[in-house]
């Protein structure tokens, strides 16, 4: 399987011409007016007027539609350190996404340098021609402090995907999965393995939503993160407990509601399963193969609610949920950021959605699954194209909520019909990304990109 899918994922990049995106004008451009409209001489007066109201950059240029992906490779995927040019496959595939799900254009841009500082100056640089920058794969802890200055020295959108695209996910996750399990998340007890920027910012927004930080503890490479070990850092000091017999993730597992995993495959076992309080939560989010295997996990214990990030289990958490729509409406908002009204906003709306019965189209998507709210499904799926009109609304509700907003929306069921014509329909019940998890599927995807299945062998 493993050889198919790699034969037909280089075909699909190489094929009929190298990447995923490109650009196309969007005026017309067939007679010497329109070129001359296009570029000189007409083009001076929208230029003057930009100059007297930067503002007007809005009304004249594609700056109103236009994201950055940006990153500089030090934290592929799963891959690490590989470098802006290995990384860019990565990034021209979100900037895919970006248009087809939420119709926002997107220039994927890889920059090489490592320094803080340097790459801080270079996206500030970049400002003027975007509005809105969606940083991505920049390794802990440079990328703290690279979000948190561009933040505040751009007037623009900006947000860490890695970070803050996971968080609000799998909180939307969370919200649900302990509905069902009945529980409420100012009562429970949660671990969370890992700390680097996704589990930092998982935690935050889960404490936001009602986790109770003394109820939280963290643990990482060296065991749990306590108040006095030497060394930490300030994002570690955050989470540092000092509560008494807790020294490794065997210890923290016992009576915990929720386990939080965003670190490396196979650390969780079905003993600590079985510590865990009755009715328990488990998001192993280790990528590519989560912190204990689904089955493993399953035949654990049958009380159990299990998440990973992988698209062939159910109940994946996936930052596409998320960030086209938060961009839409950050966008259409006119935000001049991305703030923590609106990140909540986000995953309560996706929670929301998963409560509602489930379109036919994305039903025959996933012909193997029971798209009902429950156990096996607590977040949409992916292709739902009512994540655009539900979700992107929410967030420019909070952006003007909480006094961000530039361009108000005054007609918000006039909205929503404009999303609804934007989002993506899947015409033959054969949504994508899909399932690639067996060859009928990888047969299927074939036949739909016009390739033959690769000989395994």
């Amino acid at each position: 399987m493993d050889k198919i899918l790699r034969k037909m994922a280089l075909e699909y990049h190489r094929q009929p011409k190298p990447g995923k995106i490109e650009v196309v004008p969007t005026k017309p451009y067939n007679s010497p007016g329109d070129l001359s409209l296009a570029y000189s001489p007409g083009v001076a007066y929208p230029c003057l007027e930009i100059k007297d109201d930067t503002r007007k950059v809005y009304d004249y240029t594609n700056r109103g539609n236009l994201v950055a992906v940006i990153s500089n490779g030090t934290a592929v995927l799963g891959l690490g350190d590989i470098g802006p040019e290995a990384g860019k496959p990565v990034m021209e595939g979100k900037a895919l996404l970006f248009k087809i799900f939420a119709g926002i254009d997107c220039f994927d841009i890889e920059i090489n340098e490592k320094d803080p500082a340097k790459f801080i100056d270079i996206v500030k640089a970049l400002g003027p021609t975007f509005g809105g920058i969606n940083l991505e794969d920049i390794k802990a802890p440079e990328c703290f402090e690279i979000e948190t200055r561009l933040k505040k020295e751009l007037d623009i959108p900006v947000m860490h995907d890695d970070q803050h695209g996971t968080a609000i996910i799998s909180a939307a996750a969370m919200l649900n999965a302990l509905e069902i399990q009945g529980k409420k998340p100012e009562d429970i007890r949660m671990v969370v393995n890992g700390a680097g920027a996704a589990a930092i910012s998982c935690t935050r927004l889960y404490n936001a939503l009602g986790v109770r930080r003394e109820n939280i503890v963290m643990a990482d490479s060296k065991g749990v993160i306590r108040k006095d070990r030497p060394g930490l850092t300030a994002q570690k000091k955050e989470f540092a407990t000092d509560r008494e017999g807790i020294e490794t993730l065997a210890d923290a597992m016992k009576d915990a509601d929720l386990f939080l995993g965003l670190s490396v495959k196979d650390v969780l076992t079905p003993e600590m399963l079985r510590s865990m309080a009755p009715r328990p939560v488990v998001f192993a989010l280790a990528n590519p193969d989560p912190e204990i295997d689904r089955e493993l996990a399953m035949d654990s214990r049958d009380d159990l609610i299990f998440a990973t990030g992988r698209s062939d289990y159910p109940n994946q958490i996936n930052n596409v949920l998320g960030f086209p729509y938060i961009f839409r409406g950050a966008l259409d908002s006119g935000a001049s950021a991305i703030n923590e009204p609106m990140k909540l906003a986000a995953a309560k709306a996706i929670a929301r959605l998963a409560h509602e019965p489930v379109p036919e189209a994305i039903r025959n998507a996933y012909p193997e699954e029971n798209l009902v709210f429950g156990r096996d499904y607590i977040l949409p799926k992916p292709m739902d194209p009512r994540l655009l009109e539900i979700v992107s609304p929410a967030v420019a509700q909070a952006a003007m909520d909480s006094g961000i907003a530039r361009k108000p929306i005054e007609d918000f069921d006039a909205y929503r019909d404009h999303l609804r014509h934007l989002g993506q329909v899947c015409a033959d019940g054969v949504c994508y990304p899909v399932l690639l998890n067996t060859p009928k599927m990888l047969a299927k995807l074939a036949a739909r990109l016009g390739l033959p299945i690769p000989d395994p062998a």
